[in-house]
């Protein structure tokens, strides 16, 4: 907490020097991101319900809603809200179905995030696992510093979870992971798959580094394409198990490690937490937005009924 502070601190010393019109460019290329992302994940609920209309404002709103609700919570509680929201856009939709095209639509994700992280380390970008842990700040360390605890805890959630779904799915088993595939049936398409999901989500691929490269040239620190290379991994690394709202203190360890030697530490922390500040202003913003135009001619006690007839 003390370093968040402190973080906070030298970003309001350095309000002054701040470059706006790059700053405004970051926001428009980060409005871009959620643009591509919704139009993907768009893409996946068609291909699980082919026979209903999946508008685009809908999953647009829903994913609004959630990652402004993701900006305040830690542990990405805002999902929970994502797939509420459509749930009760989407005619016949499932909690289990829409839960498996979360998985389609971050596939992508996970096979480029590895490949840059494993780049990273590789050239040294990051720091390797013998000063990792010497880090302050970076939240998932808990589990590395503790790992007979943090194997307890996991063991414990992940057994929570299982009983959970057991109770709610014992008698039909069936029925719930046919729920799953069909979710998951954008990926028993390739070619599907290929031309309308992975073209947006290189898209937004794109549009995360325009905007690391104008937050970069916003805030002063040299915008080299090993910089934004760097910043964009240690943006996702952050968000892996984000136990602070914005996985900031994990973002901030790494950022001084990384910017050592080429910018001071005061404005590392304030290019760090000022990004955040940013980015988070414009996901609430959206969010609160996108929620109240889709909640306010929601029905709920419609949606209440709904819920509680697909526990049964």
């Amino acid at each position: 907490m003390e370093g968040i502070l402190d973080a906070i601190r030298s970003f309001l010393d350095g309000l002054t020097t701040i470059q706006w019109a790059p700053l405004g460019l970051a926001v428009f290329c980060h409005l871009g991101r959620v643009v591509a992302r919704t139009r993907a994940w768009r893409n996946v609920v068609a291909a699980a319900y082919p026979d209903e209309r999946v508008r685009y404002r809908d999953v647009f709103g829903s994913y609004s809603a959630g990652i402004g609700a993701n900006a305040l919570l830690p542990g990405r509680g805002g999902d929970l809200l994502r797939l509420y929201l459509i749930k009760h856009r989407v005619e016949g939709s499932t909690y289990p179905t829409l839960g498996a095209t979360l998985l389609a639509d971050t596939l992508f994700d996970a096979v480029v995030g590895s490949i840059l992280l494993s780049i990273a380390l590789a050239t040294g970008v990051l720091p390797g696992l013998d000063v990792l842990p010497s880090l302050p700040g970076v939240d998932w360390l808990w589990f590395f510093r503790n790992p007979t605890e943090g194997l307890l805890i996991l063991a414990v959630v992940a057994a929570a979870a299982v009983l959970l779904a057991v109770v709610l799915a014992a008698h039909r088993v069936r029925q719930f992971w046919a729920r799953v595939r069909q979710g998951l049936a954008i990926l028993r398409d390739p070619r599907r798959y290929l031309r309308t999901v992975v073209p947006w989500q290189a898209l937004d691929w794109t549009f995360r580094a325009g905007s690391i490269f104008f937050f970069l040239q916003a805030f002063g620190l040299p915008e080299s394409v090993r910089n934004i290379f760097a910043v964009q991994v240690t943006q996702a690394l952050s968000t892996l198990l984000p136990l602070t709202p914005a996985g900031i203190g994990t973002e901030q360890a790494l950022l001084v490690f990384i910017f050592a030697g080429e910018a001071s530490t005061s404005d590392v922390l304030s290019f760090s937490v000022g990004v955040k500040i940013v980015i988070v202003i414009v996901n609430v913003a959206l969010g609160a937005l996108a929620t109240f135009a889709m909640i306010r001619r929601f029905r709920w006690r419609q949606a209440v009924s709904e819920d509680a007839a697909e526990v049964k």
